[in-house]
C-alpha cells in the first residue's frame, strides 16, 4: 500500500523532519539573540542539519514516505502561499522606469548565471538553480524553482549551500561600496534590493547607510521577488517542452511508437501549485484575501519550506556535494559580480541621485 492510501506511513519521515526543523529554527532564535541577527537563517540551518544527519546515519526506508512527503508535497504547498504576498500595487510604486530596470536585469541575469555555469560544467538543473538564486531572491528562489525542474536534493543542497554562505559575506561587504563609489543613500538603496538575496539581508546591508536606504532597498526587493512568480511560470513551461521532447527523441531512437497524450490541459503545462501561486496574487491584488490571513499564510509558507529543506537535507549525499563545490562556488561569486556590475549601471542609466 501507498503512503498516499495509508498516511500512517507518513507520520515516522514526518517526525524527523518536524524535529529538524525545530532544532534549525532554534539555532536561528540562538543566533539572534547571541549575534543580533540571523547570518544564517533556518531554512539554510535545516538544509545543513539535514544533510549532517544524512551523513552519519542512513534512514531506513519506513522514514522515506513522510520525508519524501515532505520534500515535495509541502515545498509546492509554501510554493503556492507565497503567492499572497504579491501585490500589483508594490510593484508600480517603484515608477515604471525602475520596474522595467528591475524586470530587465533579472531577464539578463539569470540566462547570464546560466550560461557561466553549463561553461564551467554545471548539470543543467543546478545551473538553473543557482542563476535563479543569484538573480531574484537567493535560497526562496531555488526552493520555489527546485520542484518545477525536478531537481534532486543533491542540486538544491550545492546551491543552497553556497548562496548561503556568499548572501552573508554580500550583507558585510556591500557597505564597503557607498564611500568606495561615491553612493548615495538611494543609489546604494537600489544596488542593494538588486543584489542583496533575502529580505532580511537587505534590512542588514542597509541600515548601516541610513533610513531612505533602508526603505528604498526594501521596495526594490518586494519587487525583485516578484519576479519569481514569471520566472517559475516560464521555467515550466520549458520543463514541459523538454520533456516532451526527451520522450520523443527516446521514441525515435528505440524505435518504438510515441504516447498518445491527447490534448494539453493548464495544469499539464502548469503544475497545480503554479496556478495556486498565480491565483492567490490575483487575489491579493484584487484585495480579496482577507488581511488578517497574510501574516498566517506568509508564517505557513515559510515554516513548510523549513520542514522541506529538512526533508531535502535528509537525502544529501555529502560527497556529490563535495564534488560540486568548486565549480558552484565559482559560478555563484562571478554571477553576483555580474549582478553588481549591471546593477550599477542601470542606476547610471536611470539617473537615480
Amino acid at each position: 500500500m501507498s503512503a498516499s492510501r495509508n498516511p500512517n506511513q507518513l507520520i515516522p519521515g514526518l517526525l524527523l523532519c518536524g524535529g529538524v526543523t525545530l532544532a534549525a529554527m532554534a539555532l536561528q532564535i540562538l543566533e539572534e539573540r547571541v549575534l543580533g541577527r540571523p547570518y544564517l537563517e533556518a531554512l539554510v540551518l535545516a538544509i545543513l542539519l539535514g544533510t549532517l544527519v544524512r551523513s552519519v546515519w542512513t534512514p531506513h526506508r519506513r522514514w522515506l514516505p513522510g520525508i519524501n512527503f515532505s520534500a515535495k508535497f509541502l515545498l509546492e504547498v509554501a510554493v503556492m502561499l507565497l503567492g499572497a504576498s504579491i501585490s500589483v500595487q508594490t510593484i508600480l510604486a517603484v515608477g515604471p522606469g525602475l520596474l522595467l530596470g528591475i524586470a530587465g536585469i533579472v531577464m539578463v541575469a539569470i540566462p547570464a548565471s546560466y550560461m557561466l555555469g553549463r561553461a564551467l560544467g554545471l548539470p543543467q538543473r543546478i545551473a538553473i538553480l543557482i542563476a535563479c538564486g543569484n538573480s531574484i531572491c537567493g535560497n526562496s528562489a531555488i526552493a520555489a524553482v527546485a520542484p518545477v525542474i525536478h531537481a534532486d536534493s543533491d542540486d538544491v543542497a550545492s546551491s543552497i549551500a553556497f548562496t548561503a554562505v556568499l548572501g552573508v559575506v554580500v550583507v558585510l561587504a556591500l557597505p564597503a561600496l557607498i564611500p568606495l563609489l561615491h553612493l548615495s543613500g538611494t543609489q546604494y538603496g537600489v544596488l542593494a534590493g538588486l543584489t542583496v538575496y533575502a529580505v532580511p539581508q537587505v534590512l542588514a546591508a542597509t541600515v548601516p547607510a541610513g533610513l531612505v536606504s533602508t526603505q528604498i532597498g526594501t521596495l526594490v526587493k518586494l519587487v525583485r521577488v516578484l519576479m519569481l512568480g514569471p520566472v517559475v511560470l516560464f521555467l515550466s513551461l520549458g520543463a514541459n517542452h523538454l520533456e516532451r521532447a526527451a520522450i520523443h527523441r527516446s521514441a525515435v531512437v528505440t524505435g518504438q511508437s510515441l504516447p498518445r497524450t491527447g490534448r494539453l490541459s493548464l495544469t499539464r503545462l502548469v503544475p497545480w501549485f503554479i496556478v495556486g501561486f498565480l491565483a492567490l496574487g490575483a487575489l491579493r491584488s484584487a484585495d480579496l484575501v482577507p488581511h488578517l490571513a497574510l501574516a498566517p499564510a506568509a508564517l505557513t509558507a515559510n515554516v513548510l519550506t523549513i520542514v522541506a529543506m529538512a526533508a531535502l537535507g535528509l537525502g544529501v549525499d555529502i560527497r556529490v556535494v563535495a564534488r560540486a563545490g568548486g565549480r558552484v562556488t565559482t559560478t555563484v561569486v562571478v554571477s553576483l559580480l555580474v549582478l553588481v556590475g549591471i546593477s550599477l549601471g542601470l542606476i547610471r542609466v536611470l539617473g537615480v541621485a
